[in-house]
């Protein structure tokens, strides 16, 4: 099985979709390593996120691993290492 990878752009598409534009908000790689809830993401909708990176990328995430994830960065790595353990 080929493994995907979770980018950036992924994150971005999928906390719009969850959340939608957060005024200000722009998701280029100088943010990668802003805390979320400096971008203006609250914990419910970075747990919405969660639920959506779940059902589309078909892996488990655990309970708070997002909430501990507080940047860009961090939720990227973790996605990344789902992805990576599913596909071994």
């Amino acid at each position: 099985m080929e493994q995907q990878e979770f980018t950036l752009a992924d994150l971005a598409r999928i906390l719009l979709d969850a959340a939608g534009a957060v005024e200000g908000a722009a998701f280029d790689e100088g943010i990668v390593d802003a805390e979320l809830e400096q971008l203006g993401y609250d914990s419910l909708a970075i747990l919405e996120t969660g639920s959506r990176i779940e059902r589309e990328y078909g892996i488990t995430l655990d309970d708070g691993v997002l909430v501990d994830a507080r940047t860009p960065r961090a939720v990227i790595e973790v996605v990344n290492a789902h992805l990576a353990a599913r596909a071994a």
